[in-house]
C-alpha cells in the first residue's frame, strides 16, 4: 500500500508539533497515520565522550542524518516498510534499537527542520508550521527537559541562549516560507487542526472510492 499524502509538520523546540500531530492523527483515525519523528534521525554519536556529544548543537541541520530520513521517506512512499532508528536523549546517542513500521493511508513527518531540506520538502504533500511565542516555548522546554531528560533549568537556559534560539532565527523562523498552513498556538488551534484533517480526509476518501 503507498500512502496518499506525506504531511511535514515544523516549528520551533516546544511549540506544539506533537500535539498538533497527534490531535490530526485522532481526527483522520490513528489506524490511518504513521508518525514518524526528525528527532530519531539525530546522527548516531556513539564514537563520541559523553562530554563531546553534549557539546553538539542539536538545533543545527548537519545535526540530523537527512540522507537517512529523505531515503526512509522515499520507501515509504513507495509502500515499503522501514527500520526507524531509536534515540536516547539522555546519551545523546541513538540505542542500536529500530521500531520497524509499515506504510498506512498518511505519513506525517515532524521536527523542527523538516522544511528546511529541499529533497524532503518535495515529497510533502501538505507543509505545516507550528508557531507559538517565544517564551512559551522556552518555558514548556524548561518543564519537558527537568522531568524527561533529567536536565537542570540552568543547563536548558545556557542551551537555549547559545544554541536553541540563535539557530531557530536562522534555521528554523525562515522555513514558515514554505508552509501551506501556518497553525498558531499550536494543539490548542482546533480550528486550523480541522482545515487540514479535512483536506487528509478527503485525500483517503478519495484514494478508497478510486480502489473500489
Amino acid at each position: 500500500m503507498k500512502p496518499v499524502a506525506l504531511v511535514g509538520i515544523a516549528g520551533g523546540t516546544c511549540s506544539g508539533k506533537t500535539l498538533v500531530a497527534k490531535r490530526l492523527m485522532a481526527r483522520v483515525g490513528e489506524d490511518n497515520v504513521l508518525l514518524i519523528k526528525q528527532d530519531s534521525y539525530y546522527r548516531d554519536l556513539h564514537d563520541l565522550g559523553p562530554e563531546e556529544r553534549a557539546q553538539i548543537n542539536f538545533d543545527h541541520p548537519e545535526s540530523f542524518d537527512t540522507g537517512l530520513l529523505h531515503q526512509h521517506m522515499v520507501k515509504l512512499m513507495e509502500g515499503e516498510a522501514i527500520d526507524e532508528p531509536v534515540y536516547s536523549y539522555v546519551n545523546h546517542s541513538r540505542t542500536g534499537e529500530y521500531e520497524h513500521h509499515v506504510p498506512r493511508p498518511v505519513v506525517i513527518l515532524e521536527g523542527i527542520l523538516v522544511l528546511d531540506d529541499p529533497a524532503l520538502r518535495e515529497l510533502m504533500d501538505f507543509k505545516v508550521f507550528v508557531d507559538e511565542d517565544a517564551d512559551i516555548r522556552l518555558a514548556r522546554r524548561i518543564r519537558r527537559d527537568e522531568v524527561e531528560r533529567g536536565r537542570s533549568a540552568q543547563s536548558v537556559l545556557l542551551q537555549y541562549e547559545e544554541s536553541v534560539r540563535p539557530m531557530h532565527m536562522q534555521f528554523i523562523a525562515p522555513t514558515k516560507r514554505f508552509a501551506d498552513i501556518i497553525i498558531p498556538r499550536g494543539g490548542e488551534n482546533h480550528a486550523g487542526i480541522e482545515i487540514l484533517a479535512n483536506h487528509i480526509r478527503a485525500l483517503i476518501d478519495s484514494a478508497l472510492v478510486g480502489g473500489e
